[in-house]
């Protein structure tokens, strides 16, 4: 057993109860699961790993889908959720198309949203942490984040606002003990590499 969270079959298991930002992120993640792959990323997983802080927006990466099946996906979000660009899906898949992000929240409410920001392997960064997940749950809410390594070096090398810092902080401490020197070393360079 280790601080706060243990790992069963490369999994890491938070040990703590589910808060309403969790369920908020559920709720969207139940949806697009169903039409298409995703990473979470930024100030959620540190929080989700036991920072304490505020966050209105959640970072969530996704494919660029083709029209229908992110039609398919709007269809579904509509009953739950509205999206801040809009509501003509057409208008809403030129964001997708043009790789701007899209925001969505429950409806009658602007916070928190989902920042959802369509990527292809042109967003070599991007899609080099959502080709290589890491498994996280909290009770029975599993989703997928980026390696601990990457999401480190990205806050401290790429962001390094105070915020960021301080989040990279908490999940060096957090996860000491698991965290590995050669990831760091590997993805310090992919990330020197490639840039933003």
């Amino acid at each position: 057993m280790k601080r706060g969270y243990q790992i069963k079959e490369g999994t890491i298991i938070i040990e703590r109860g589910l808060n309403e930002l969790d369920k908020f992120v559920k709720k969207f993640l139940d949806v697009l699961k169903k039409h298409s792959d995703y990473l979470i990323v930024s100030g959620f997983v540190s929080i989700a790993t036991g920072r304490t802080r505020g966050t209105e927006d959640v970072d969530i990466l996704v494919p660029i889908m083709e029209r229908k099946k992110f039609y398919e996906l709007y269809k579904e979000l509509q009953k739950k959720f509205w999206c801040y660009q809009g509501e003509r899906p057409e208008e809403l898949y030129n964001y997708i198309q043009n790789k701007e992000s899209l925001r969505f929240a429950r409806k009658n409410e602007m916070f928190p949203n989902m920042e959802f920001v369509p990527i292809d392997k042109s967003r070599k960064l991007k899609f080099f942490e959502f080709s290589n997940p890491q498994k996280i749950k909290i009770k029975n809410f599993e989703f997928k984040i980026p390696p601990l390594e990457f999401e480190i070096l990205y806050k401290e090398l790429i962001l390094k606002g105070d915020k960021d810092i301080a989040d990279a902080k908490h999940l060096r401490t957090f996860f000491s003990e698991i965290l590995k020197k050669e990831n760091f070393v590997q993805y310090k360079k992919v990330i020197l590499e490639n840039g933003n």
